[in-house]
């Protein structure tokens, strides 16, 4: 086998257009399991293939990518590291796109691997320098693979050390003065690295990045600040990055920015952002806490969702279903009394007309919102989400039943997660028995015919056999032909459905 491949690369090194003997050879190399390519591949012996990159020729450009992508992953990164260092630095200089993904990927792999990257990091820093370089490549494929590269460089000490002390700093603050786009992506990178651990985080800080994305956030420019604000979200989703941004009083000062949102002509711009952070921070933290300590956020959220703007609307109702997926998020809501009856009376409203995109998304926070797992089910919060669910209309059975007869997938699905919600709840289970033919459509297999309304269905028929109370609430027969259902699984065809279905056509 290796001998044969020596051959082809032979033949490859003595012609002027190599486009037939790479095919040859890539088919060779398809035909050969990587675990076996392992012993043929080791070496320098495809050096030439990197030397055939230096074409016009896109063909041969293409082919031989393919051929060393082969090769490059059957070799272990050490083995990358002492033999193609040089000629993965030259591919990352490549005009072509694919090429330089192609030596990112495999940096990538180095950069991993603690062998691999102890080698690397004993050299001179230019290969990590060109990584560096790639970030503000105009092809985004390439950009987010040389982020992906640094970002698994930065998973042990010595590579924070690197990144952060030395000349890859001015090298990334210097690649951060290309564009707004391009520091954006740098910010995309320190975050991505400063919610991997404590530590990492304190290397970041250090570089004074963090700083600078933090003070981006009341800048003068409402697009950057827009973008800033997500950053900041993704940071907070690690707890040490919360205590992080608490210290630097960032929570005050996106709270005060929601209350001087009013005043600020274009606050539509950047209030959505500033919201989806508190949502967010109720949910990892304390809904309770959050709400109390920053009431702004709340008075907001409840604006929002009566605001006629679709955008604001949107942002409200995901905040709301995150709020009320939690038992202290529900608390929090049934507090504020009036004011959350005269919201959710509205997304009652929200679900029956408009663009199908807001409908969807009302129908998912007020599932969101009835939820309730059998262990959180106590005598009040029973009576709480039932009362919340007869607000949604005079007949709410009949109003969601309508809802999921309609012929749009999202509709449907959305209808049946409300079902769903309160499937495993006394009351829901007693609405059901009692609401006419209700039971003939859970068990009717041919409403909703597409995977997603199969699947949920599904959901629905298993959240009603998992309930301790169904069996004594729906009657025996009915539980029985539901554990069929459950049984039988979600995409099952009767025989005799099967069969007339064919002599019908």
């Amino acid at each position: 086998m290796a001998t044969s491949i020596d051959r082809l690369l032979e033949e490859i090194s003595g012609v002027e257009d190599p486009i037939e003997e790479l095919q040859v050879l890539k088919t060779a190399l398809l035909s050969i399991p990587v675990s076996a390519l392992r012993d043929s591949v080791s070496g320098q012996r495809f050096k030439v293939v990197f030397s055939l990159l230096n074409s016009n020729h896109r063909e041969q450009v293409e082919l031989c990518v393919d051929i060393l992508d082969r090769i490059l992953m059957a070799l272990s990164p050490v083995s990358l590291v002492q033999n193609y260092r040089s000629e993965l630095q030259a591919g990352l200089a490549h005009p072509s796109d694919i090429v330089r993904i192609l030596a990112l990927t495999q940096i990538g792999r180095i950069v991993a691997s603690p062998d691999a990257v102890t080698q690397l990091l004993n050299n001179q820093d230019t290969l990590l320098q060109a990584v560096i370089h790639c970030i503000r490549e105009e092809k985004m494929a390439v950009a987010k693979q040389a982020i992906k590269s640094l970002s698994k460089l930065s998973h042990s000490k010595a590579g924070l050390e690197k990144l952060f002390q030395s000349d890859l700093l001015r090298a990334l603050k210097e690649v951060m003065a290309t564009s707004d786009i391009v520091r954006y992506r740098i910010y995309e990178l320190v975050v991505e690295i400063s919610s991997v651990s404590p530590i990492s985080l304190s290397y970041c800080a250090s570089s004074s990045v963090i700083s600078q994305l933090l003070e981006e956030l009341t800048g003068d420019d409402v697009l950057v600040r827009a973008t800033a604000i997500e950053m900041v979200t993704t940071l907070a989703h690690s707890q040490h990055g919360r205590q992080y941004l608490a210290q630097q009083g960032i929570m005050d000062k996106i709270s005060n920015m929601i209350r001087g949102a009013d005043t600020d002509p274009l606050s539509s711009l950047y209030l959505p952002g500033l919201v989806k952070f508190f949502g967010n921070l109720a949910i990892m933290d304390s809904p309770q806490q959050v709400c109390e300590t920053y009431p702004a956020f709340q008075n907001k959220v409840f604006e929002m969702a009566l605001d006629p703007d679709p955008a604001m609307k949107g942002v409200a109702l995901d905040t709301l279903g995150l709020l009320g997926s939690t038992v202290e998020g529900k608390q929090v809501l049934q507090k504020t009394g009036e004011k959350f009856k005269k919201v959710f009376a509205r997304m009652s409203q929200l679900t029956g007309s408009g663009a199908t995109e807001l409908r969807v998304r009302s129908l998912d926070a007020i599932s969101q919102i009835l939820t309730l797992q059998p262990e959180q089910q106590t005598e009040d919060l029973l009576a709480l989400t039932e009362s919340w669910f007869h607000l949604l209309s005079n007949q709410p059975m009949d109003m969601i039943c309508s809802i999921s007869s309609q012929p749009f997938p999202e509709l449907h699905c959305g209808a049946l997660k409300i079902f769903t919600a309160i499937a495993t709840q006394p009351w829901g289970q007693k609405l059901m028995i009692s609401t006419p033919s209700f039971m003939e459509f859970v068990l009717d297999r041919s409403t909703g015919q597409t995977k997603e309304a199969k699947d949920a269905k599904f959901e629905l028929v298993g959240s009603l056999v998992s309930s301790s109370t169904a069996a004594e609430i729906l009657g025996s027969q009915h539980y029985i032909r539901l554990k069929a259902y459950l049984r039988e699984g979600p995409y099952y065809v009767s025989a005799v459905a099967a069969v007339g279905t064919e002599g019908a056509e």
